[in-house]
């Protein structure tokens, strides 16, 4: 009986253990099935992101954008199938400046790189940090000016895209890119493409008959001009390509739907009157976001969202808390509301360092009306590229010549080189900004006003002016 009482209790011992150990069992593995269930939701509330970065990109030619030169057939399926943007503002129209407020939520003032390839300052933070830091791997192809140091911008560098933007030739490839896109997820990759910036020799201008093209208004129109335009156009039109390329990429890897596109126009052309001034030519961009299931489509905003505040953007997009040290701010509200407002002014600095000689310039703006504070008037714009034998040079030179005998030219000539203290512009009824109205004193209360906030971001950016506007 003992021994039998004995025998039932171990079988009683094994039965129980068998019963705990199955039941830990159960429970680890629904415990590794709940884990793995919570990172596909982690993975899916962070969208893979794409942004396709132009380089000197006159948006006012993206048909999209109401351009009637060319068809750019892939840029605007990103419209058709997404969010426009109207009124995205480069706070500064060079590239490199550019290119810092975009990674690092910083205006140019704050970030140092406030004069084309100056570096920024030490020991600053960018976006690959912070998306980093958010579970993301952050890569970048292509033009590689704000990649350095590495320690403030410690991008994956994955190669495919022509990262020297004075390249006469502009070969690229996929296979990088597509291998990056395959490893783990969630990721950001920034495609930089050279195109359109100079020396306008890739692409097929012969696309172009010069004597049709339509010339912006605040252009000289001479023969130098349409035959460079062409030429530019042709680079243009390469751009589309690529930016058709990725989405084909992307969609047959199945994964277009499911990843955030962004399109960006970085600043203006390199032809006069845009890029290295702060008129709509130079600082007026484009933002093309095309992120399915979020996104209506089509739609249009009106909002002014300034390059500061994209990635305040991605860092509310990967799950991470507002930072208030950035000067940008995230303006994820109006892809949910395209009708939505997002900053009431918009503004800019500028000065020729080092592509000629100091020439200080700040500027405000809203929706309608834009003040260009010119800080030392005297002083004559000029900036090296426009009288030598490039192409740029080509353009304005025939511009000069055409002004010794035509008024408007001498006019459309002028109005690049010699500028009053103030100019102020009606962006509704002057889109090209020629008719200057700082002295009508109908608007001396709007202009005050705008004068006004210019000073208060002048000085919470500690920007000097005149003082901070010295070769580096």
């Amino acid at each position: 009986m003992m021994y039998t009482d004995r025998k039932n209790i171990h079988r009683f011992y094994m039965l129980t253990l068998s019963c705990f150990t199955f039941f830990f069992t159960c429970h680890s593995a629904c415990s590794q099935s709940l884990v793995a269930d919570r990172a596909k939701a982690v993975s899916a509330s962070k969208p893979n992101i794409v942004i396709i970065m132009a380089d000197d990109l006159d948006s006012r030619q993206l048909s999209c954008y109401g351009g009637e030169n060319l068809k750019t057939t892939h840029i605007d399926r990103l419209a058709e199938e997404g969010l426009q943007f109207n009124n995205l503002i480069a706070s500064e129209a060079m590239c490199v400046p550019t290119r810092a407020s975009l990674f690092t939520g910083l205006y140019p003032a704050r970030h140092g790189a406030y004069q084309n390839h100056k570096p920024v300052v030490d020991n600053i933070k960018s976006v690959a940090h912070y998306l980093t830091d958010l579970g993301y791997r952050v890569g970048l192809s292509g033009k590689d000016h704000m990649t350095k140091p590495k320690s403030s911008f410690p991008f994956t560098i994955i190669s495919g895209f022509e990262p020297n933007c004075v390249a006469e030739t502009d070969d690229y490839f996929l296979d990088s890119i597509a291998k990056f896109m395959q490893e783990e997820s969630p990721y950001c990759l920034f495609l930089m493409s050279i195109n359109p910036h100079a020396p306008w020799t890739v692409g097929d201008p012969d696309e172009f008959d010069p004597q049709q093209l339509k010339l912006p208004a605040h252009w000289v129109d001479t023969e130098p001009t349409r035959r460079q335009f062409a030429k530019y156009l042709a680079e243009v039109r390469r751009l589309d390509n690529q930016v058709g390329d990725v989405l084909a990429l992307l969609d047959s890897q199945g994964r277009l739907d499911n990843t955030l596109v962004i399109f960006l126009g970085e600043q203006g052309p390199q032809f006069p009157g845009g890029k290295w001034t702060l008129y709509d030519n130079g600082q007026r961009s484009s933002m093309l976001i095309r992120w399915p299931k979020v996104v209506q489509a089509p739609s249009i905003t009106e909002a002014i969202v300034q390059y500061e505040d994209i990635t305040p953007l991605l860092i509310d997009i990967a799950g991470g808390k507002p930072l208030r040290a950035l000067d940008g701010k995230s303006f994820r509200a109006v892809l949910k509301n395209p009708k939505g407002k997002h900053r009431d002014f918009a503004y800019g600095i500028h000065n020729n360092i080092p592509e000629g000689p100091a020439f200080p310039i700040r500027s405000v703006r809203d929706q309608r009306y834009k003040l260009i504070w010119n800080l030392n008037p005297e002083s004559i714009y000029h900036i090296k590229y426009m009288t030598n034998t490039s192409n740029k040079g080509q353009v304005f030179t025939s511009w000069h010549r055409r002004a010794a005998t035509d008024k408007q030219a001498r006019f459309l000539t002028g109005r690049i080189v010699g500028h009053p203290e103030f100019e102020f512009y009606d962006l509704q009824q002057d889109p090209d900004e020629l008719h200057n109205l700082a002295g009508d004193p109908a608007y001396n209360k709007i202009m005050e006003r705008m004068r006004k906030k210019l000073r208060q971001w002048m000085k919470a950016q500690h920007d000097t002016g005149l003082l901070m506007d010295v070769p580096f």
